[in-house]
């Protein structure tokens, strides 16, 4: 099928089941977030503090990555993503336990555990997408799971914020835990038939090799740091910070993060419906400006509420494209048997920009910097990064297996 539309991807069984799963799971992470960075502000914690927690969000995927890699590599998907949803179950209840800022150090446990069962989850999937589709079947699979967590995030956010005002912490984190265990039964109707990849190598020799593998392709390192760059938009923080300095006054903190974040998810659903077929190798350069320039307007229309609802629908509507575009790109160049490796390699860069951009929100404000300057330098980061692309479309495009040009 040469231009399959959304509709024909999600007749495929196995995307189907999984993009269900995925709707479920991603919406009960994001619904209980915002039940997070409430607590935090409402038992307060330094602007460190709790850059910190949602730090924990991202140290998996940065410290953890050549295992990741092993194991995705070696397990199979289905048992390892039911021990995964399991890991989530237990982490969540965890949360409840969670009474003071005394408790922070659990807290970041506990969240840095659940995410690293998250983590180990979406590199799974991504790297069984490719196993299973090819050409523009896994560039849409790409953009409906972009669109999925969009959604999640959208309708997460806000219903989470609304659950967390009116009924408190620990009901929000018990729903969660209901959903998880909807998508684990999901997953148990899973059918799901590929040819293991046999590996004899021991798992210190086959983390090895991956990095190894990693090394020799500079056209991967390339991609993996180019689709690294989106942590730029980890606005987590931030936000938090706004909501904390400017919005308190007009909303509820937990109320405003979840509409403020509502409406960027709303946007990143629609952006790929709207961009998606523009964009392609050629041109990728101009929607990173574009991305940047957006997030520069946002950061002089920040101080209002109202505003900042317009300014964040802005910077989400290209996001959504521009992950699922270059992870396809990557996708596209990994041989099969690294690809749980490779993948997992990416996810650490990608992380790895998370976390400095995390870190730097949270120092920065700590010194003193106005958030609406940390702001523009978030969205300078993306026009750098238009720049650094233009040079690897110079030395690389002609080495791209990219369907869609």
């Amino acid at each position: 099928m040469n231009n399959p539309s959304y509709l024909d991807v999600l007749k495929h069984p196995v995307v189907a089941r999984l993009t269900l799963i995925q709707l479920i799971s991603y919406f009960g992470t994001w619904f209980s977030q915002v039940a997070i960075a409430s607590m935090l502000v409402e038992y307060g914690a330094s602007e460190l503090a709790i850059a910190y927690v949602f730090m924990m969000l991202m140290l998996p995927a940065l410290l953890l990555a050549p295992i990741f890699g092993w194991i995705i590599d070696r397990v199979p998907f289905k048992k390892l993503m039911g021990t995964l949803l399991l890991v989530e179950i237990l982490m969540t209840l965890c949360f409840m336990s969670v009474n003071s800022l005394d408790d922070l150090t659990a807290l970041m446990l506990f969240v840095f555990i659940r995410s690293t069962a998250a983590s180990i989850l979406f590199a799974a999937e991504m790297a069984l997408f490719p196993k299973i589709l090819q050409g523009e079947m896994l560039k849409k699979t790409n953009e409906i799971h972009s669109i999925v967590w969009s959604v999640c995030f959208a309708s997460g956010m806000a219903l989470g914020g609304l659950m967390t005002y009116f009924f408190g912490y620990d009901t929000t984190f018990l729903i969660d835990v209901l959903l998880y265990i909807i998508a684990f039964s999901l997953l148990l109707g899973l059918q799901l038939s590929l040819e293991p990849v046999k590996h004899t190598q021991s798992a210190f020799k086959m983390m090895k090799s991956g990095f190894f593998y990693l090394k020799n392709h500079k056209k991967l390192m390339h991609l993996i740091v180019l689709h690294s760059t989106l942590g730029f938009t980890a606005f987590d923080t931030l936000i938090t910070l706004l909501a904390d300095l400017h919005y308190k006054y007009i909303l509820a903190i937990p109320l405003a993060i979840g509409f403020i974040n509502a409406t960027r998810a709303l946007a990143m659903t629609v952006g790929p419906l709207l961009f998606s077929k523009y964009i392609n190798s050629n041109n990728l350069h101009y929607f990173f400006a574009l991305q940047g320039f957006s997030i520069i307007i946002w950061a002089f229309i920040q101080n209002s509420y109202t505003t900042t609802l317009i300014g964040m629908f802005m910077v989400g509507l290209l996001s959504t494209s521009l992950w699922s575009y270059t992870y396809y790109m990557l996708q596209q160049e990994i041989e099969v048997e690294f690809l749980g490796r490779v993948i997992a390699y990416n996810d650490m860069m990608f992380m790895l920009f998370n976390v400095v951009v995390t870190l730097f929100i949270g120092y920065a404000a700590k010194m003193g910097m106005a958030l609406q300057t940390i702001t523009i330098t978030m969205g300078c980061g993306f026009i750098a990064t238009a720049f650094y692309y233009a040079w690897f479309k110079k030395h690389y495009l002609l080495h791209l297996t990219d369907k869609s040009v």
